[in-house]
């Protein structure tokens, strides 16, 4: 029997690219974009499937795969996928939202407790031998205390909110539509952000959340207010932030993605009101290797081409083959 074709659009650990092509026969999408053009035009009407991380798939790419059956990819944003035109062609899409919801969540629980405590900063006191000499450091924040909004109650945002309420925290959440869950509800995140000491984003990136944190919503927060992100980048806007935190309008965020990233503004390095990560929000061992799972077993479960002892054969066979190249 012929092995479904798949295109490969994704950095993926070698484990996984030696799955890939134990069940398929896997077609490596050039990085060039002319030569990713011309190798679809010719190679587009054979691929049935696509593992997918951050190749940006819109109706031009998808008209040139019309065979094209399932989409499964290594994140858990599709915001580099038209999803709009991939239903609409009847295209099935997977994420790894669910796997790597408690990691994320664990990370944001992190970034929480940095920036309020100021962990880093009283890490490179101690370094800088201050603390014999000055003898005390500043008092920080305690998020038990807090009003917390979540902006985006899904997957990971349900996560950090079992988090924060275990540790006592007050939480309301904002999103499109309410939930049946037992919180208070805000349809409108300037309000949610008047309410809160802090914001926790974990919605996805879309033109409804692009620039949803403006000047107005981080106002409404106050100066006393803190920003986590760990959802994209560009929900916040970058320059509105920059602003309120030369004015003093806002104590501090914590910021694991960035509009530009990798690049990052030079006013945000230089503030340590800010704790920066670069965008680490699920880069656990654990959870990476999971998430590199779930996008084969997709594929082969979608293709019927494995079931969970047929998985376990193949990922035995794999992890034989990365040992014997080790």
């Amino acid at each position: 029997m012929l092995k479904p074709t798949i295109l490969n659009a994704a950095e993926l650990p070698e484990r996984t690219n030696a799955e890939l092509k134990a069940l398929f026969r896997v077609l490596d999408l050039p990085k060039e974009p002319t030569s990713a053009s011309a190798f679809l035009e010719e190679h587009g009407h054979e691929i049935r499937a696509i593992a997918l991380r951050k190749t940006k798939i819109d109706a031009a790419f998808l008209d040139a795969v019309p065979a094209l059956e399932i989409i499964s990819s290594y994140s858990a944003g599709l915001d580099n996928v038209d999803v709009e035109a991939t239903r609409a062609r009847k295209i099935r899409i997977e994420t790894t939202s669910c796997i790597l919801a408690e990691d994320v969540a664990n990370a944001a629980l992190g970034l929480a407790l940095a920036v309020t405590r100021d962990f880093v900063n009283a890490d490179a006191f101690v370094r800088a031998g201050r603390w014999p000499e000055e003898k005390h450091y500043r008092l920080g924040r305690s998020i038990s205390r807090m009003k917390i909004g979540i902006v985006g109650l899904g997957t990971i945002g349900s996560a950090i909110a079992r988090r924060l309420q275990a540790l006592g925290s007050s939480i309301a959440y904002f999103g499109p539509a309410r939930k049946q869950i037992d919180l208070p509800y805000y349809d409108d995140v300037v309000r949610l952000a008047r309410d809160s000491d802090m914001l926790i984003l974990t919605c996805p990136l879309s033109s409804a959340t692009h620039h949803l944190v403006d000047a107005a919503v981080i106002d409404a927060l106050g100066p006393r207010g803190y920003i986590v992100n760990i959802s994209r980048g560009p929900v916040i806007d970058e320059s509105a932030l920059i602003a309120a935190l030369a004015a003093n309008k806002i104590a501090g965020a914590a910021l694991d993605v960035f509009e530009h990233e990798p690049v990052v503004p030079e006013a945000l390095i230089q503030d340590r009101r800010l704790v920066l990560t670069p965008h680490i929000g699920s880069a656990t061992e654990e959870t990476r290797l999971r998430m590199a799972d779930n996008v084969v077993d997709t594929l082969a479960s979608h293709f019927g081409l494995a079931g969970p002892r047929d998985a376990m054969d193949y990922r035995k066979t794999a992890d034989d083959a990365a040992r014997s190249t080790s």
